[in-house]
């Protein structure tokens, strides 16, 4: 875990000129050696850092790391409806922000982080992140509703990071469903021709009949490295890759957490039925061949239909609906099949 000194350092970093290890050391009350130390976790965090003697410290590219100033000032009339923290390392930020709900955090609290020791995504998979090349977030939102009656939440928290990336640049056509554009995949990720660029964790507390505490985790990749590429185990691309002008983290930030007060006050009033259609408009396997994959290791051919008003995914197998819902399955496009 990188200690909290590295971030502040980094803040101090220029890629342009050199700062020497002294100046920060005097800055921050610490010894030149707590400043070689705090800036080589930086390093081994993936940040290039040049380091010359008699000269000092240079970072070898711009890094913009996350200030919540700066992402206050970009949510406008939303700063009143979330309340933003940005967390330097955690091992979780669902799972710190469910240990906060249990101690009676308000709705709408967000808590993002710059690192990831033990990111988490759908079914226990692992999610791979680095300093300053991914935006990993997590909010919490209270509902007077049971669990059961929060179908199709991820699909909704889905659709509202399409609709941000959309706003700032990414390609997407409304209703289109074009290959090249950002798409959804059903139940929780997003897409561009089939690799992942963001994706959403869902996790609730609390009783079926209501009410109902929903941690909300979203992670984008920005600005992957090779590297890191290599250690994800499906196809995955990033914003800067989608966007001709990639925007900042911070507003990124709260482009996203504006579209997700909109659309989880629809959601708490109508449900995802509201929803559905313009979800459906951008899934990206609507119609074609799958591969559903059970929890028990089964696996059936289908081809995706429809969505039902609970977000449950309706498949035809041998001509017969299928309703599959988001903790039973996991979806794969079928290999060498195409729709006739």
């Amino acid at each position: 875990m990188m200690r909290p000194l590295a971030f502040s350092l980094l803040q101090d970093l220029s890629h342009e000129h050199f700062i020497s290890g002294a100046r920060l050391a005097e800055k921050y009350g610490v010894s030149r050696s707590a400043v070689s130390d705090a800036l080589r976790d930086a390093s081994d965090a993936g940040i290039g850092i040049f380091s010359l003697t008699r000269k000092g410290y240079r970072l070898a590219a711009p890094i913009e790391l996350l200030d919540v100033n700066r992402i206050r000032a970009a949510l406008g009339v939303t700063a009143k409806r979330v309340d933003v923290e940005v967390l330097a390392s955690i091992d979780s930020t669902n799972s710190e922000m469910m240990r906060r709900a249990i101690a009676g955090a308000p709705g709408g609290m967000c808590l993002a982080a710059e690192l990831q020791t033990a990111g988490r995504g759908r079914r226990g998979r692992s999610w791979h992140s680095a300093l300053g090349a991914s935006l990993t977030f997590s909010m919490l939102w209270r509902f007077d509703k049971g669990a059961a009656q929060l179908g199709g939440l991820s699909l909704v928290v889905g659709l509202a990071v399409l609709r941000a990336l959309r706003a700032l640049g990414a390609p997407g056509d409304a209703g289109l469903r074009n290959p090249d554009c950002i798409g959804l995949k059903w139940p929780n990720d997003i897409v561009v021709r089939g690799a992942k660029i963001a994706g959403v964790l869902i996790e609730t507390q609390g009783d079926m009949l209501g009410p109902t505490t929903v941690v909300i985790g979203i992670g984008i990749n920005v600005n992957l490295s090779d590297a890191l590429k290599m250690n994800i185990d499906q196809p995955a691309t990033d914003v800067s890759a989608l966007c001709d002008r990639p925007p900042s983290r911070n507003r990124l930030l709260a482009r996203l957490l504006q579209e997700l007060v909109i659309v989880l006050d629809e959601f708490r009033q109508t449900g995802f039925r509201t929803f559905k259609a313009a979800w459906c408009d951008h899934h990206a396997l609507h119609g074609k061949p799958v591969r559903v994959l059970f929890a028990d290791g089964s696996a059936v051919e289908a081809t995706v239909k429809d969505v039902a008003d609970d977000g449950a995914l309706i498949v035809l197998v041998k001509g017969k609906a299928l309703h599959v819902t988001a903790g039973e399955v996991s979806l794969r496009p079928a290999i060498g099949k195409t729709k006739k």
